[in-house]
């Protein structure tokens, strides 16, 4: 396993170390020491998987909220998609800052995501899986997200979006200081 840095603190692009031999590859994608090893969250809560049918398919921006943040690894298994984080923790360096990395099926990437990172992703093919290891358990009480058009990101989108939920496209508009009292106030 390869961990790589990306510009949002303790979020890693993690890419397989392929040992062949004439049957194929094998690859480790996930090690709790090495995860341990970097500071970051090893634990695993549950897995998800999200199908697609559509190209321009798009969801997010979601993230939880204290006491029930979630840390993310993802991993898109068939097709390809845009995944996309955005950094929400105020104390952090990369604050309000957000990264975008192309997941296939081919290249096998797959993007650690720190908590209080809101996260979404676009398809850019019809028939996509994705793979989620999630840090903490789904509680719909500390759900939360921001629009994936928001003015205050600008996110460059690859696609027009085809398909998206009425909840993601009706989050609302971000605001620093909604975030940062929710933050405290969820202590």
């Amino acid at each position: 396993m390869i961990l790589s840095e990306t510009k949002i603190k303790d979020a890693f692009i993690v890419d397989l170390e392929l040992h062949r031999d004439i049957r194929g590859f094998f690859a480790r994608s996930f090690c709790m020491q090495e995860f341990e090893d970097r500071g970051l969250k090893p634990t695993i809560a549950q897995c998800n998987l999200s199908f697609n049918y559509k190209k321009g398919t798009l969801r997010g921006m979601h993230y939880q909220m204290p006491p029930s943040q979630e840390t993310k690894l993802v991993r898109c298994i068939r097709g390809a998609i845009y995944d996309v984080i955005i950094d929400l923790r105020p104390e952090s360096p990369s604050y309000l800052a957000h990264i975008g990395i192309e997941l296939t099926a081919e290249n096998r990437l797959g993007l650690y995501i720190p908590d209080m990172c809101a996260h979404g992703f676009q398809t850019l093919s019809d028939e996509t899986e994705v793979t989620y290891q999630m840090g903490d358990f789904y509680a719909p009480e500390y759900a939360n997200g921001y629009r994936y058009d928001d003015p205050a990101f600008n996110i460059e989108w690859p696609l027009p979006v085809s398909e998206i939920a009425d909840k993601d496209r009706n989050w609302a508009l971000f605001n620093s200081l909604t975030i940062k009292n929710t933050v405290i106030s969820k202590k």
